[in-house]
């Protein structure tokens, strides 16, 4: 038995952080834009798209985490510099990506996950961390407000068009101490 943990991702793990992705994704997005979403891209698209981001990342702070329990995958996040127009370079860090298996939750996954992920930013030297979260998740939202991050004003809509569009607001937090 290997103890409950988080490390970096190894790109002989892709496939299953695809499958993680597909599978939250269902959860996190209502129906209509799951659907449109999963249909936009097939498992060995994602697969080879995450083996390239760990395999070659796009840049040298750009990481991919995974949460294990046991002997398999339960989660991953990708950590990197901020992109937003007013970010700071190089004090401004993002978690772009994060996802526990919806079979996973609710056992701790998310919270270590969420700690390597600021940990590792702090590591990389930035000062804040920003995510992107939709407005309508308020479960993410709270779980992050309860382990002291807050919104910062930020927001904005994504998505291809009116059907499949999503509101985000942006949460940060300071990382500094």
């Amino acid at each position: 038995m290997i103890a409950d943990s988080v490390r970096l991702a190894l790109p002989a793990e892709a496939g299953q952080i695809a499958a993680i992705q597909r599978r939250a994704w269902t959860q996190q997005f209502p129906a209509e834009v799951a659907e449109s979403v999963l249909a936009s891209v097939d498992l060995a698209t994602m697969t080879e798209s995450w083996q390239a981001a760990i395999l070659r990342p796009p840049l040298a702070q750009f990481r991919v985490l995974v949460a294990v329990a046991d002997d398999r995958l339960v989660g991953f996040a990708v950590v990197g510099p901020s992109d937003d127009a007013d970010a700071e370079p190089g004090e401004d860090g993002t978690v772009a990506e994060f996802a526990v298996d919806p079979a996973a939750q609710r056992s701790g996954h998310g919270s270590r996950l969420l700690n390597a992920c600021v940990d590792t930013l702090r590591a990389d030297g930035f000062q804040r961390a920003t995510w992107w979260v939709r407005s309508t998740d308020d479960a993410l939202r709270r779980f992050l407000i309860e382990a002291g991050w807050g919104a910062d004003g930020g927001h904005q809509e994504i998505g291809a068009d009116d059907d499949t569009r999503v509101k985000l607001v942006r949460l940060h937090t300071d990382i500094s101490a």
